[in-house]
Formats: C-alpha cells, sequence, structure tokens
C-alpha cells in the first residue's frame, strides 16, 4: 500500500518484513514458501518471524506516537535472544556487528540452511546501525487501523502520519471532512 521510497540501508529489512501481512486483506506472505525465501527463513521459523515482526510494527507504531495494534512481546526481549559483538577486520580495520558466539548465544541452533545468520541477529544489528546513524526513530507505521504499513519518514519535520497519502491519508481526511 505504501508509495513512498524504501526505508534507507538496512532498515529496508525492517520495513519489509513488517509489511509482510496486509491487515486489510489479512494476506500474509509469511504464509507462502516465497515470502520465507525473501528473509531466508524455513518453514518452522515462520511462527517466530511473525512474533518479530507484530514487535517490531508496535515499535513503528509507537514512533509515530500511537499505541501498539495489540499485545506483542516487547522487541528489546525478543532481541535479547540474538546478542551481536563488534568484529573488527584484521587487514583495513573495518569493524561490522556480527552473532556473539560466547555460548549463550544461539545463533548456530537456530540458524536454517537457508541463512546463516537468523532473521532475529540480522534485525537487531539492522537496529543497531540505524541508532548511530540516527534512522531508526523515522521508520513508523501508518496511524490507520486497517493498514499500519510500515514506512519511513522523510518529511522535514519528521511528522508523517501516514504510509500513502493518496490512500490512507486521503481516507483518513475525508471522514474528517465527512464529520464535521
Amino acid at each position: 500500500m505504501n508509495d513512498r521510497a524504501p526505508a534507507p540501508g538496512g532498515l529496508a529489512l525492517v520495513q519489509a518484513l513488517v509489511n509482510t501481512l496486509d491487515i486489510e486483506s489479512g494476506a500474509d506472505s509469511l504464509d507462502t514458501s516465497e515470502g520465507l525465501a525473501r528473509f531466508g527463513l524455513a518453514a518452522g521459523e515462520a511462527e517466530g518471524a511473525r512474533e518479530l515482526r507484530e514487535s517490531l510494527r508496535a515499535v513503528c507504531l509507537a514512533h509515530a506516537g500511537h499505541p501498539a495494534h495489540r499485545k506483542v512481546a516487547p522487541l528489546g526481549e525478543l532481541l535479547a535472544r540474538a546478542p551481536l559483538r563488534v568484529a573488527v577486520d584484521e587487514d583495513g580495520g573495518a569493524a561490522r556487528l556480527v552473532p556473539a558466539t560466547d555460548g549463550t548465544s544461539r545463533a548456530s541452533s537456530s540458524a536454517s540452511p537457508a541463512s546463516p545468520v537468523p532473521l532475529a541477529f540480522r534485525i537487531a544489528a539492522v537496529i543497531a546501525e540505524s541508532l548511530v546513524e540516527g534512522t531508526w526513530p523515522r521508520l513508523k507505521a501508518c496511524e490507520a487501523p486497517t493498514c499500519h504499513w510500515a514506512y519511513y519518514d522523510r518529511s522535514p519535520a519528521g511528522r508523517g502520519r501516514w504510509c500513502s497519502m493518496s490512500v490512507c491519508g486521503a481516507r483518513a481526511k475525508m471522514r474528517r471532512y465527512r464529520a464535521k
């Protein structure tokens, strides 16, 4: 439903995950093998991905100043299962976030053959990087209760409310006009 440009960098992964469910129609791309493959998931990992998706949606709604759409597991608790560490390249000095492998991590046991790094680790790394870049608070969810589609707010003031002005925004404005 979103007619905006995708979120920058790794936030596009978070946006894509949140947008796997069309609330209005009920279509969930995580119900299909193609939808799972898009995120490197096996069939048995769909339920965990849905839980992560809905927690991310609640955070995106909070970024836009809206309450959670329903009771969800706190995102911080889900991501606590995916600890990260900083890896520094010995030759070039480049640093990146990787799954922690200190024995408490379940990185190797929960990774599917299609994805060597589990989705929760990839999401945690994206969030950490976007915090540093200052882009994390601009990933929001549409305020329309039949939508809640994730979008990246590029407005100068950061006060975007809808995923699409031409659809959700127009509907909201028409409802307000008719109510008057």
